[in-house]
């Protein structure tokens, strides 16, 4: 009896400070989702963001002047851009946590040997990895419509990770608080796109008035986006280097308030 249960003896899994395994597979998971579907994921942005370029250079065509020193549309780009990586990096963490409750599967997720700051952070990676392949393919398409210029990789780089990493950490937010997909919605609707649109994405900040200028200027949608045109033009509404520390600073922030709410079980634990 005793040979049968020292055989059969069930030990406990060492995984190490972090559990590699579990993080990758979770943000394998994550992108193969995203990439099922990416007619929805990747190509529908870039196909709004295409009209959204159709539509006003039909409608202002060459009677706009300047901008910053380029033509409206060489400074419209980047910003149509920007606004779908914005957009993306929240819709993907938010529904992939909406679906879950709803299917009844986030159970799976909790239930692993596996941290609050690992499943955090795993599924704003795969939201980053969505919005960073949303900026390609959508930079590569433009080139053959607009002459973008190309400043500073780094910028369009840095910029596009921690846009939708801030936007991501958001998402696991709402989708946590949300208890059906109209409070989702609503989120995106009244929060989400509103400071997208208002956040230099079709015009520079310099034409408002002083107190809408201040105002957009606490905006941390127009970093993300002002950052990312930047690395095109080379030329800024705002200071890069501010906008650089204030979202380095946000991500911290809303990372960390992603996972305590992640952590404490906040509505998926009864």
């Amino acid at each position: 009896m005793v040979e049968i249960e020292e055989k059969y003896k069930i030990y406990e899994k060492k995984f190490g400070y972090v559990n590699w395994i579990g993080f990758w597979t979770l943000y394998k998971k994550e992108v193969l989702r995203f990439l099922k579907v990416v007619i929805q994921t990747v190509i529908s942005p870039l196909v709004t963001s295409l009209l959204f370029l159709l539509v006003l250079s039909l409608a202002i065509g060459n009677d706009r002047g300047e901008v910053l020193g380029f033509s409206f549309i060489n400074f419209l780009a980047p910003g149509l851009i920007a606004m779908q990586v914005i957009q993306q990096g929240f819709s993907h963490s938010s529904s992939s946590i909406m679906i879950g409750k709803i299917q009844g599967n986030i159970v799976d997720i909790l239930y692993a040997p596996m941290t609050a700051a690992e499943i955090t952070l795993a599924i704003n990676l795969a939201a980053c990895t969505r919005s960073i392949m949303i900026a390609i393919v959508s930079i590569i398409v433009f080139t053959f419509i607009v002459e973008l210029e190309f400043y500073n990789f780094f910028y369009i780089f840095i910029f596009t990770f921690l846009g939708a990493f801030i936007l991501s950490s958001i998402g696991i937010i709402i989708g946590l608080w949300a208890e059906k997909f109209d409070h989702m919605a609503s989120a995106t609707n009244f929060i989400i796109v509103p400071l997208s649109f208002l956040s230099g994405t079709f015009y520079s900040i310099d034409r408002l008035p002083d107190i809408l200028k201040n105002i957009s200027e606490m905006n941390p949608f127009f970093y993300i986006i002002d950052g990312f045109r930047y690395g095109f033009l080379g030329a800024a509404d705002g200071s890069i280097q501010f906008g650089l520390f204030y979202l380095l600073i946000l991500s911290i922030i809303t990372w960390f308030a992603a996972y305590m709410l992640f952590k404490k079980g906040y509505k998926i634990k009864s």
